[in-house]
């Protein structure tokens, strides 16, 4: 199983993404926001899963990469006019830009991974190699006086 690093402000950010409804009013609206996509990674008999939530992006452009046994997942949201004919009480749909790179827990053949996009989520299979064989080699401990 794989060492989850501690991130100490997880429950602030998760807060702001999913707590805290009113947070949009303070970006800057002509920014885009970088997001940090919610991921499930898992592993089956022979290969490394991950499920990525994008929602509202076009295939198109979405880049996924495997270099390393390192994932790394960009994607840009469509940017949404806003039409000034529009009476706007509240205009909170813009450009958004999606990153996240996370090291996989197995080794992997990045270039047979395979990606498909349904319903907002991002599902890339990886297959794993099978693990490298280690020799395990003896140390003698030199003793100086």
């Amino acid at each position: 199983m794989p060492i989850i690093p501690w991130r100490p402000f997880w429950d602030i950010e998760r807060f702001f993404e999913e707590e805290w409804p009113e947070w949009p009013e303070f970006r800057f609206p002509s920014v885009p926001m970088i997001r940090t996509p919610r991921m499930d990674i898992y592993e089956t008999n022979g290969e490394v899963v991950a499920e990525v939530e994008l929602p509202g992006v076009e295939p198109k452009n979405i880049e996924v990469e495997v270099k390393d046994n390192v994932l790394k997942v960009e994607a840009k949201a469509k940017e949404v006019k806003e039409i000034k004919e529009k009476g706007y009480y509240r205009k909170e749909m813009g450009a958004r830009y999606f990153k996240r790179a996370v090291s996989l827990p197995t080794e992997v053949i990045g270039e047979k991974a395979e990606a498909e996009y349904t319903d907002g989520i991002l599902k890339i299979t990886i297959p794993k190699t099978k693990p490298k064989k280690v020799e395990e080699k003896k140390i003698k401990i030199k003793v100086t006086k």
